[in-house]
């Protein structure tokens, strides 16, 4: 395969929570770092061409700032709460589950079911399309939002996501991810890409699935980018269904760039039929197509 079509496994920003005690865990200072966010996300929303991306400080209530703190300090204190129980149960995890790891996703699940439950609503739909969770397949979805793994984890399938090497040297978020199974990238790294392709391959081959955010990052006007071709190409090498998932309402609740603001809002989780392709081209147009209608309906 061609290092251009390696580029679509992107990063995934799994685990951004950053809670305020800096003296149970070491996260990024998210809450210390709120007014800096604002100000950041008021240049760069501000150009993305949309009334709706453009926030300015003014239009921030506090009631959504409140809501950010309390955001951030009840996925620590989950976090906390339930690492021990991945921590206890990895060795058997390793032994009898060490591709799917069933165990440490559920986990992972009430993690962020907890987390999202005081301030939003999810909505779910097309649940039957879901292969089994014995089924390996490659998931693919617009991202929006910080918000779409904690959306994306209450499914409770045990698909393997991507990210930056960086995080998973945070205590506790890092380790879960470690337990969890997910994928190690480093930007601009070629022999990363190809291991992280190669690792990709080898857990679809022993029955785990993957999960890719095939714009390669998070939306900052809502609008839907183009699809890289790094998932299908993975899908059609490993003859595995891709199955299309459509987020709405992250965006408006956790804008790209403001992640200090949690306004109320819900959520809807689509779920498309899956896609049998051997052409990866054919499998990417499909997929986009697929999540693009449904944006211009639904979103």
């Amino acid at each position: 395969m061609e290092l251009s079509s390696l580029h679509s496994l992107s990063p995934l920003p799994l685990c951004y929570p950053k809670p305020s005690s800096s003296s149970t865990l070491s996260f990024l200072p998210m809450l210390q770092r709120v007014d800096a966010l604002y100000v950041v996300a008021k240049s760069e929303l501000a150009g993305a061409g949309t009334p709706d991306a453009s926030y300015s400080l003014s239009e921030v209530k506090l009631s959504s700032k409140v809501r950010g703190v309390c955001f951030y300090a009840v996925t620590a204190i989950a976090a906390i709460s339930l690492i021990g129980f991945m921590i206890v149960a990895h060795p058997f995890v390793l032994l009898f589950d060490r591709y799917r790891r069933k165990a440490q996703h559920f986990v992972a699940k009430l993690w962020a079911a907890a987390t999202v439950a005081p301030f939003f609503k999810i909505e779910y739909e097309g649940l039957e399309n879901l292969p089994s969770h014995d089924a390996p397949a490659v998931y693919v979805s617009n991202h929006q939002s910080f918000l779409d793994i904690y959306t994306l984890l209450t499914l409770g399938r045990s698909f393997k996501f991507i990210s930056k090497t960086a995080i998973f040297l945070f205590p506790i978020i890092g380790w879960a991810m470690s337990m969890m199974g997910t994928i190690p990238l480093k930007r601009m790294d070629s022999r990363s890409q190809l291991e992280c392709l190669k690792r990709c391959m080898d857990l679809i081959g022993n029955g785990a699935s993957v999960f890719f955010f095939p714009e390669g990052t998070r939306s900052k006007d809502g609008k839907l980018g183009d699809f890289k071709k790094g998932a299908f190409s993975v899908a059609a090498k490993t003859r595995v269904p891709v199955v299309p998932i459509t987020l709405i309402g992250t965006g408006g609740i956790m804008p790209t760039g403001m992640e200090g603001v949690v306004n109320s809002g819900s959520v809807k989780v689509i779920i498309h039929k899956p896609i049998k392709e051997t052409d990866p081209e054919i499998l990417r147009q499909i997929a986009r197509n697929t999540i693009l209608d449904t944006l211009k309906l639904r979103g």
